[in-house]
Formats: structure tokens, sequence, C-alpha cells
């Protein structure tokens, strides 16, 4: 499931969509007492295999139940019991995709749904990797020359928006003085609202009180642009009560949420549903995993109307989540174009001064003090010592702290720092956005093309892995450390090939990343293929052809992402297709357009995850102990399911190597069948005892992984071994004892002493970090620590256990040192989205509330499976800032885009200021380097006002909220006043378009 091509020619003869109907091998009762809807045996049948051919999963139908008792066998004869309340609503939902097909497409009627959170006018189109309000409008033409009927159909994503915020909105500012496009009238809404499930009714009553009964008619936002509504998705309702963040993971939709939905059915009269983008919140309202039932809330809402995802291609976890809770079809899309970092501005004029360093070092000696002085000057002016106190030759000692102020520009040093520009140079970033059904032309297809063929496959072995060869140089430029000096011979190699002042493998690298650009780029000119070279070796001739026969044509099909749908619109079958990473050795997941699925869970972790998670517990404990002088005991590890997912397994199985037990696959399915503790002589150090804090998905997709993690604690914990080799066990038996003293009974007290798997409670998913910030409803740290640990307090355990368990999870983060977060890679980074704050800050800020001092905090960075890393967050947080965060290339990217473009700036300020809430890992020069890149740059201060002024505004706001919370203490008070002033410049213009019809947005 993970490479091979599905077989779907049938489903594609036949060109219709096709109902995936559970047949529950469990009983009813199960089902209705259980929130995983299926167990792992039926997920992965009825589920997970059929969503390979591309079938549209609904509603269990049937469950196993006692017909009668053969008296002849002594045993009940069991057989499937119907469900008649899912039967019929499979029949509906095929009727409804029968009535779209049927329907004459100039009265087939569509609602395009934007994702908007937080709920500010300067985040409307939410879209991970996605210019969303032009992809919209791009569908929007795609359907006007299909024959939808259309009416003032907005000529670009700027028109779109602008028409959007001239009217009613989910933000509060000004939403009394807009003007209201369409209504669902009371009445309609109380007959809606009285023949709800009764458990539903009864659930929204209670915890919305007197929203139940609305005084006026319910607005609904968005535009009816004749047969299509464009329409904003409404706020979970955290916004409403944002003390609802702290003891509401499980929150009821709002009153208004579902009169949206109940509108867009019954009110407009939408043949089908069309969410735009990565993602909305209708999939992760409570109910059932997978299986649902009519009190499920995703259902409640939607019902069973044809649903399609527009979706981006590397995250098969959230995608999934919408095909099995909401029957949606992935129409994936494909990832932004990305680039090579490079340098720029401080950071390649340090580049220079350390080649004319080693340049002077053999012509001129006596220029060498000069240019370590200019070196210097420059490094305290740009705080780049401040990113390399981690990584200098010299740590300080166990408990003391880097003096980042008495740093030596020694020889050393400036070696450190040249390998250190050498990984920011080649980082990988985006450039820019992508729009739905566009393929990226000139320098950013070349870019995108060399960011995939670098990456070994099945059929070639990585473009600069292959020119490395074709030059005779001996290294592997996907694992070699940058830093390290070239030896004579590659010197003489490398000037060979025209780079005579190469010193570090680095520089090679870079070389070698630069040949690639320009073959690419040849090819790309004439399309007839790659200039001759004098010495072709076998490996690249392969990489040459690859690239010229299956990834140039398979990018060159991104158009077919409109076409499809189009196809689905019409009630016509989309292809199935892989799901992954493109730039992490999955070109198989290209051309983009399809529904995406996922992989076999009997089969994670696979063996190659194993390989990558072994690798990455050998570096961390590596690492930990060379800076603390001793082995790490207890280990904090956040795990998504999306994450499983795209890898096969790499954060568990990293979990399991730090245990000390492996995985054991069956010989013809390789699939995981059992596990094998792997003796203290054998690894050759201490057990870590894991603790996992579990996403929802994760919980929903994956229950046979938190069997196998369970029941490798339990073993482990029984093992005799000394206490100093397994803590795991020191620990459970100290615990058992302590509960029991307590007052449980020792199996009980056994159970609570060996939870390891923490996660929000059954049909709840976040870590409820997001509305707290967003609302800036926060004091200090017991207030995140507070909202933290009521979302993540659920311990599970094997054969579906759950239980609340706040006291052990409080005790399990007193006892923690390490908190890691992994990702695996480089198509995002931490600093694209609140999951990662939300997760490993978090779990950061919950252990320093209770113990009072932050933990060891890791990052590690899986993104080369054969050279996994580790890094302090602080390190991490450093490399986005330079290579992304404020580099002009990635500015200049996301300007090409508008609104958007200002969007993507203003979530960065909010998560980076997010990340340093939960850690206090941000450098007070990161928050001026922002403030001076985004606001106080003119031109760019000035097309954010132009294409978003409340992300001007928010950027603004926010930065103030650092300085004011004391993050960010060396703020002058000049550089204040200036964001005050920008503020109230962005207000005023904010207030213009609230309070004015006339178009005040542009676009690019």
């Amino acid at each position: 499931m993970e490479t091979a091509i599905p077989q779907v020619g049938l489903w594609q003869q036949l060109d219709v969509p096709i109902l995936q109907v559970i047949l529950s091998g469990g009983t009813v009762e199960q089902w209705a007492s259980q929130f995983q809807g299926l167990s792992p045996r039926d997920l992965a049948m009825n589920v997970a295999l059929p969503e390979v051919d591309g079938r549209i999963i609904s509603r269990a139908v049937s469950f196993k139940a006692v017909q009668t008792w053969n008296a002849d066998l002594e045993t009940d004869v069991v057989g499937y019991a119907p469900m008649g309340d899912r039967i019929q609503f499979v029949a509906d939902l095929a009727a409804n995709w029968v009535k779209l097909r049927q329907t004459p497409v100039a009265q087939r009627r569509v609602a395009l749904i934007l994702a908007n959170y937080p709920t500010r006018d300067g985040r409307l189109a939410n879209g991970v990797g996605l210019d969303t309000p032009a992809s919209c409008v791009e569908m929007l033409k795609a359907m006007q020359q299909a024959g939808y009927q259309i009416e003032a159909l907005p000529p670009t994503g700027g028109d779109l928006i602008q028409q959007l915020t001239a009217t009613l909105t989910n933000d509060p500012e000004g939403r009394d003085l807009r003007p209201i496009q369409q209504t669902l009238p009371i009445a309609a809404f109380a007959a809606y609202f009285d023949h709800l499930p009764p458990t539903v009714h009864q659930g929204i009553r209670d915890r919305w009180g007197d929203r139940c009964t609305p005084k006026a008619d319910i607005a609904i936002p968005g535009l009816q642009l004749g047969n299509v509504f464009v329409g904003i998705q409404p706020s979970r309702g955290y916004d409403i009560d944002p003390a609802l963040n702290y003891h509401a993971p499980d929150l009821e939709p709002t009153p208004a949420y579902l009169a949206f939905y109940h509108w867009l059915r019954h009110g407009f009269g939408a043949h089908v549903i069309v969410h735009v983008g990565k993602h909305g919140n209708l999939e992760w309202l409570p109910g059932k995993s997978v299986a649902l039932a009519a009190d499920c809330y995703p259902e409640v809402a939607l019902g069973a109307l044809p649903h399609l995802y527009p979706f981006i291609v590397n995250d098969p976890g959230e995608g999934s989540q919408a095909k099995r809770r909401a029957q949606a079809v992935i129409l994936d899309h494909l990832t932004p174009p990305m680039t090579r970092a490079e340098l720029y501005g401080p950071l390649q004029q340090l580049e220079q001064l350390i080649d004319e360093y080693y340049e002077a070092q053999s012509l001129d000696p006596t220029r060498v003090s000069v240019i370590q002085d200019r070196m210097s000057q420059l490094v305290r002016q740009a705080n780049l010592h401040r990113d390399l106190q981690h990584r200098q030759p010299r740590q300080p000692a166990h408990g003391a702290t880097a003096d980042t102020d008495t740093w030596t520009l020694d020889r050393d040093w400036i070696t450190v720092a040249d390998g250190y520009l050498c990984e920011l140079k080649e980082a990988q970033i985006r450039d820019g956005l992508h729009i739905f059904g566009q393929c990226p032309q000139g320098s950013q297809l070349r870019d995108l093309v060399v960011a995939i063929a670098r990456h070994p496959n099945p059929a070639q072995s990585g473009l600069t892995r292959a020119i490395a060869q074709d030059w005779g140089l001996d290294l592997d430029p996907l694992t070699a450390d940058m830093g390290v000096a070239l030896a004579d011979v590659q010197r003489q190699q490398l000037a060979a090939q025209g780079h005579p002042d190469c010193q570090i493998l680095g520089d090679a690298i870079a070389a070698l990343e630069l040949a690639a650009a320009k073959l690419v780029d040849s090819l790309l000119a004439d399309g007839e293929g790659f200039p001759a070279m004098a010495s072709e070796t076998e490996a690249l001739h392969l990489s040459q052809r690859w690239i010229q026969t299956q990834l140039l044509p398979a990018l060159r099909h991104t158009d077919q992402e409109l076409h499809y749908l189009l196809h689905g619109l019409a009630g016509g079958y989309i292809p199935s297709g892989a799901s992954g990473a493109p730039t992490r050795g999955r070109p198989d997941v290209l051309p983009t357009g399809r529904n995406f699925y996922s992989v076999d869970i009997r089969a994670i972790p696979t063996e190659s995850a194993w390989d990558v998670g072994r690798k990455a517990a050998a570096v961390l404990i590596e690492r930990y102990t060379q800076e603390h002088g001793e082995y790490p005991q207890t280990l904090g590890l956040s795990i998504w399911g999306t994450a499983t997912m795209r890898t096969g397994g790499d954060d568990l199985a990293e979990a399991l190597a730090l245990l000390g037990v492996q995985p054991v696959w069956d010989g013809p399915s390789r699939r995981v069948v059992d596990f094998e503790i792997l003796p203290l002589s054998y690894l050759g150090r201490p057990r870590v005892d894991v603790t996992l804090r579990i996403s929802g998905f994760f919980r929903d997709a994956f229950s046979n992984l938190i069997d196998l993690f369970d029941q490798a604690v339990q073993a482990v914990a029984a093992l005799d071994e000394p206490p100093e080799q397994n803590s795991l066990a020191a620990q459970v038996q100290q615990e058992s004892r302590r509960w029991h003293e307590a007052g449980l009974s020792l199996d009980q007290a056994a159970l609570r002493a060996r939870y390891r798997i923490f996660g929000s409670k059954p049909g709840a998913y976040g870590a409820g970090l997001q509305g707290l910030i967003e609302a800036q409803n926060w004091t200090d740290d017991q207030d995140l620590a507070r909202a933290y640990l009521n979302w993540s307090s659920y311990a599970y355990t094997a054969q579906g256990g759950e239980a609340a368990a706040p006291e052990a999870f409080e005790q399990r983060l007193r006892q923690l040192q390490v908190v890691l977060h992994n990702q695996d890679n480089r198509e995002h980074d931490l600093l694209d989205s609140d999951d990662y704050y939300q997760f490993q800050g978090g779990l950061t800020v919950a252990v320093r509330a209770i113990r009072g001092e932050n933990p060891q905090v890791y990052f590690g960075d899986h993104s080369q499976p054969a050279n996994p890393k580790v890094r302090h967050l602080q390190e991490e947080l450093g490399r986005v800032y330079r290579s992304r965060v404020i580099n002009p290339k990635w500015i200049a990217g996301v300007m090409r885009h508008g609104y958007k473009g200002a969007f993507e700036m203003a979530a960065t300020v909010d998560y980076l200021f997010a990340y340093d809430a939960t850690t206090h890992c941000v450098e007070d020069f990161m928050y001026q380097g922002v403030a001076a890149a985004y606001l106080f740059d003119p031109a760019v201060q000035d097309f954010i006002e132009q294409h978003n002024p409340w992300a001007l505004r928010d950027m603004a706001e926010r930065l103030l909220e650092a300085h004011q919370r004391g993050l960010w203490q060396t703020a002058d008070p000049h550089t204040v006043d200036q964001l005050r002033a920008i503020a109230h410049q962005a207000e005023a213009k904010v207030e213009g378009i609230s309070f004015s019809s006339s178009p005040l947005i542009t676009d690019s």
C-alpha cells in the first residue's frame, strides 16, 4: 500500500462513486458504547483497504448478533443483524450522489467552504500550502467554463476576499454593522433543532442554553454567486467563551454552526459541498472515530451529502479523518514549490568574509586579524553567535549556561560557522504557495524537480549523489557533515569541475546543487533531454532519464487537479493514489488530483521506519549523554497520526527503540505480529522510560499501536533488571506502592503506575492552547499548563482501555527529563502550524509548571531517513528563523500571493510568539528581526497594508503583546512606538474596509 499502484481499472470503467458499506465484526452493543466505532481488524479490512480502491467510506450497516441456538452443535449461531437507520443513511448518500450526477450542470448547486481560524478577517481561507482564495477563483472559472451557472465571478483571489469581508464574517469586529446576505429563518431553525437526535438536542441545549432559541434569523456568512455559494465555515465556539478552552475539549458545536450546514443543505439546496484546503473543523467535531452514529456531530451537521475535499498530498492522516468521519472524496493537491534557502544579507557577508579568511591564511596572513575583527563585528550585529551556542566545540558543564557574549572567534569557531552557513544555504523552504490545478513554472519548477529528484527512490539513486559519482567525489551529499574539511583529492576533483574555492563538504554540496539546477534548467529550456556530458555514469544517466520520463510528466499533469474536481462535481469516480511527502522519497504520489489513501495499519511500524527510529534513538541518547554526562532516564514524545501514516511509524519505532524493544514482522506479509525485548547487553545502555502524548487522530486510527506500545511497557516493567538500567520498571514498582497506599487495589495501583500513553478524551482532538493564545486569555505558565493537562490527561491502554487519569499524567510529567518532537520532512516547518507549539510547547509548559524548570527540549529532524538528527529546540527555531522566516527569498515568494501571502506572515508571527510563551526558547533578536522584515520594511509593510491590513494590525499587536508579557524584553521604546503607530495605521485601514463598500484590497 506504500508504493504499489492500485488496480482501479474496473472502477474507472464504471466511473461512478463506489460506496464502502461496512459489515462490522463486533456487536451493536460494543459499537454503541465505544468511541472507536470499529475494531483494528475491521478498520483495516473495511476502511483502509477499500480506500486503496478510492471507495467512499460510509457507515456500518450491520453488526454480529446471535441468531439462534444450534442444538446439534451446542453453540450459538452468529450472523449479521441489520441497523435500520444506518442503512437509511447509506441509501440517502447513494441517492444524493445519483441526484448530483443526474442534475444538469446548469442547475447543479455547489457550496465551496473556506476554513477560518483564528476567527479574524486576516485569516480567512485557511489551506495549508495553498493560495486558497486564488485556488477558489480558479475552481469557479473552471466551473463556469464547464457550464455551471455562476454570477459576478470575482476576477482574482483579492477580489473574492474583498467581497467576503464587505459582508458578515466570523470576525466579531463590526459584526453588527455589516450587511447580511442570507439567513436561516428562526422558524426553520426551530423545526430543524426540534428534530435532532435527543442526545444531540440535549447536549447542545445544556452547553449553549439561550443560544438554542435565537431572537432573530441566523446570519449565514458567505457569497451567493448564482448556483455556487462561497461560504466561511463557522467557528467551533471557543471564541464565544474563551474559558471553554480550559475545560471543554469535546465542545459541542454551536447552534449557529448547525444552522450554517442546515442552510447549505436545505436553504441553499447544495447538491455537493467542497471544503477547500487543509483543513476545516467539521471532521473534528465530537463523535465516533469511524462508523458514525446518528448522534455523531459530523453526521448531524453534514448529513448524507456528497463531499469533495481538495487536500495537500503530504497529509494522509488528517485527510483520512475527513474520509472516515465525513464521507469525503479527497482531491489531493501538490505541495508548494520548494527551493534552497540560500544566503542573504549578513549571512552572505559572513560567508564572503570566511572565504577571505581562508584565502588570507595562505596568501596574506597579515590580513587575518583584520578579517577576524570584521567577522566579529558582523556576527554580533546579526546575533549569529547565539545561533551557534549549542554547536561550539566546547560545551559548558552540566547545569551551566553558555555565555554567548564571551565566545572566541578562532579557527574552530570559524569552521563551525562555515558549516552552519552551508546548512542554512541548503535548507529547503517553500517558494510561494500552490494554486490548485497549476504546475509551477520557470525557476520554481526547476527547484521543485531538484528537491524531489535529490532523494533516492527505486528508479534512481538521487540526482546530487549521481553527479557526485560522476565527478568522482567520494561523499554522500545527503548525509555528509557540512562542516568537515575537504580532503586534498576532493578539492582537486572539484577544481576540475570549475569549483576551485571549496574548503568544506558544505561547499562541495553547494557545487553539486548548482550543477543539478543547471542540468534541470537545460532540460526545461529545450525539452529534448539533458546536454551530453564528458563522462556520464550509469547512475547519472538513470537520474536524468527518470526526471525526463517520469517526474516532469507527472508534475505537468498537475492540471488534473481541476479536471478531477469537475469530474467529482459531476458525480464521477475519482481515481485513488498514494499519499506522502514528494521530497522525502515519495514521487509516486504524483500526479496529484487523486483520492489519496494511507497505509495498512497492521504493517506499522514498517521495517524501514524501524531503521529510522532506532537510528534516531541512538542519536538522541548520544547527544543527551554528551551534554549531560549521563544517560537519559525519562522522555516525553508527542506522536501524530498523520506523521505515522506518512512515514510508516518512525516516531513509534523510536519510542520502542528507546525502551529497548523491537517489533517482530510476519514473513510473507511483513505485518507486525509481536515484539521482542532486546537484552541490556545488546543495547549497551540503560532503557529509557518513554511517555507518549498521542493525537486524537492517532488514537482513532492506530488502536493496534496503542496495544503494541502498552504491551511493550508492561513487558519492560516486569523485567528483573537493575534500577539504574531500567528506570521504567523501578518507577512502576515505586508508584505502585504509593498508589496502593493511597487506597487503590493492587491491580488498580499497578495499572495506574504503568500508564505511558496519554491523549485527549474520546471524541476530542487537539491540545487546548490555540484558543487561549488567540484570545489572550492566560496570565502565566499555570494557565497554559492547566489547559494542556485538561486536554491531555486521558490514559489509553491495550484492548481499548481508557480512563481519565490526571494524577497519573502529572506524575509522568513530574519525572520527565526530555521533551521531544520529530518532523519527518522539510515541506513545512515548526512555525507553519499551531500543532507544533500546542503539542511540544504544551508538554514543555506543563512540565515547567509542575517541576519549576524547563525540561531538555529537543527537536528531531527525520527528513533524511538515512541520517536522522536531533537538535535543541532553540537550534531548530534559529534555523527556521534564518532560513525561512526573515529570508527575503521566502518573503518575495509569499508576496506573489496577495492576501494569503500576508496571512502566512501573520501566522508565522503567531506561532513564533506561541512557541516562546510555551517553551521560552525564542531569542529577543528574533522578534526584532521579524518586526524589521515584515513591518518596518517599507515595501513589505505597504504590501501587507494593501492586501491584508488585518494581518498588519494583528502582527503589530502580537509583537506588542510579546513585549508586554516580558517575552521580548529588549524592545527599545522607539521600536515599541513604531509598532503602536503601525497598529493604529492598520486599524484605520481596517475600519475603512468595515464601514465602506469600496474595494480596498488588491491583488498582485
